[in-house]
């Protein structure tokens, strides 16, 4: 969840956006330099403090790492406004050299491959303020109701090194997760993902809280949560959850989180279990709206329906569950578990996280509910520029990767018509893919092979166009004609023809086609647009 908002702020956003040509310092945060592909990261250690009043962090950040291709230099990244204190690597204090965002660390020799090697990274500073959290990245220091500090951060997209040391971008998880230690002054408390292991105070009028994540985790998903909370403990099975929210909001919060369970059991019987077992599932109170933070997610909703109390569908249907605990727990399956390497191809986080809102709502209030809500959502797609942006160079696609995405995925499944096929085939994704780093790519080959059909063009006139493929119908020599009119040449997808009740299956193509429907049913033939995301012309 980054972007969603009212549809004319996204489209200011994204043609600012688009007007942006790629700089060096885009392709240094975006990009595959050798620097970056020729080792893997294996885990990260955090061991910070952070002043409130300063708003200043110092600390450290141990990487334990694989070489996967000999080098001599690597490339991590910390923005320049942090200051980097010295790096360490076998008692050894390291050169390195700053440009832009990018820090190119020597060795003293060439590390080979497959040897595993630790560097310490010190570092301190005033980290970017966030101007409006989550939409630009940074941290939000705040105040609560009762004027007590209430500090958090979110930076999908802006990233993960505007506070600490890391490795930034999607490419490369750390394989058995991170351990994160953030000090802060007595009475505070912070939450981070994972499991907690113990807080510590120490001599300097601080305390230590520790938390241990043992899963692959995106970078932007590490977070902080500083304030004063209070837990909702509970359980799920044997999947542990826990609520942080402000003390004075504990009893509310009980009430509303209610529909938690309900919509776990409804993703892990779509999706299957939770990803995250090992390190629980936890919602925390945010001062921003929300944000995906992997087994901590940022909660902001004021514990309302909707989205702010407001439906982004328009129908009414979103009014009936709390979009920012339903779509960012969505996450936890598409985005965190499943990854997309670029940020280009950020579809594959939010287009299958707005469907998640769809299945859950099927689960929830029945599928006509589910199938009046994907039409709402229609209305959000502007079809300004293609979904998928340019790669290598930190830059996403179109804000229609959120509605046009889920639509996408509500068009496959209506058109493969075989809805046991369908959603075992979206559980295999899951299980296939789960904590893998994939792209577009694969997502294409895995549903052209599951399916039988080839999505090929469809993925392209969706992804990569900005037109909806427009059904032509006509009457010739008393039989009804067919064609698909769009601007990706070959193209052809099924779609179900309602004539007189009777659902009838055609393939269109390019060219005109005959159908075996008479022509005096032409006018009868109807595409219920709910299904599908088409639009239809009738000669």
């Amino acid at each position: 969840m980054k972007k969603i908002l009212l549809v004319s702020f996204i489209a200011l956003c994204f043609s600012t956006l688009a007007q942006n040509k790629p700089s060096r310092k885009d392709s240094l945060m975006g990009g595959f330099s050798k620097e970056r592909t020729c080792f893997d990261v294996k885990h990260y250690a955090l061991d910070i403090s952070i002043d409130p009043d300063k708003k200043q962090i110092i600390g450290s950040n141990t990487i334990l790492f694989e070489i996967v291709q000999n080098t001599q230099r690597i490339q991590l990244d910390l923005f320049v406004n942090m200051v980097v204190d010295s790096i360490l690597w076998n008692h050894q204090k390291l050169n390195y050299r700053r440009e832009f965002n990018a820090v190119f660390i020597d060795f003293p020799k060439k590390l080979g491959a497959k040897t595993k090697h630790q560097l310490k990274f010190y570092y301190q500073g005033s980290p970017l303020i966030a101007k409006r959290a989550p939409w630009d990245g940074g941290f939000v220091f705040t105040k609560d109701k009762n004027n007590r500090p209430w500090i958090a951060v979110a930076v999908q997209g802006t990233g993960a090194s505007l506070w600490y040391p890391v490795k930034d971008g999607q490419s490369d998880e750390p394989d058995s997760g991170a351990t994160i230690r953030v000090a802060v002054p007595n009475g505070l408390m912070n939450i981070s993902n994972g499991k907690f292991m113990g807080s510590t105070p120490l001599s300097n009028g601080y305390t230590r809280w520790d938390w241990e994540v043992v899963n692959p985790i995106n970078n932007y998903d590490i977070t902080v949560n500083i304030g004063y909370y209070v837990p909702i403990i509970d359980r799920l099975g044997d999947l542990d959850l826990t609520y942080y929210v402000l003390d004075y909001n504990q009893s509310r919060a009980v009430k509303h989180f209610e529909e938690v369970k309900p919509m776990l059991n409804c993703f892990q019987y779509k999706f299957g279990p939770y990803p995250f077992q090992a390190d629980g599932y936890k919602l925390v109170e945010t001062p921003y709206l929300g944000m995906e933070h992997q087994s901590a997610i940022a909660y902001g909703n004021r514990f309302l329906k909707g989205y702010l109390g407001s439906d982004l569908s328009g129908t009414g249907v979103g009014l009936l569950f709390d979009f920012i605990t339903i779509h960012e727990s969505g996450h936890e399956w598409f985005g965190n578990s499943i990854t997309s390497r670029d940020i280009a191809d950020m579809w594959i986080h939010e287009g299958f996280t707005q469907y998640s809102e769809l299945v859950f709502i099927e689960c929830q209030f029945g599928y006509e509910k589910a199938m009046q809500y994907g039409k709402g959502l229609q209305g959000n797609v502007l079809n300004d520029r293609p979904i998928i942006g340019p790669k290598g160079v930190n830059t996403e696609g179109s804000g229609d990767m959120y509605p046009k995405g889920a639509l996408l995925l509500n068009t496959m499944r209506h058109a493969l018509n075989d809805d046991s096929k369908w959603w075992a085939i979206l559980l295999n994704y899951c299980n296939t893919f789960k904590h893998k780093i994939i792209d577009t790519a694969t997502v294409l080959d895995f549903f052209n092979q599951q399916t039988g059909i080839d999505w090929t063009r469809v993925f392209e006139q969706y992804l990569q166009k900005t037109k909806i493929p427009e059904l032509q119908i006509r009457v010739s020599e008393q039989q009804l004609e067919v064609r698909w009119k769009c601007e990706t040449s070959d193209f052809t997808m099924p779609v179900i023809l309602d004539v007189k009740g009777k659902k009838i299956t055609i393939v269109p193509k390019n060219s005109w086609t005959k159908t075996a429907i008479p022509s005096e049913n032409a006018k009868e033939a109807i595409v219920d647009s709910s299904r599908f995301y088409i639009t239809v012309a009738y000669f």
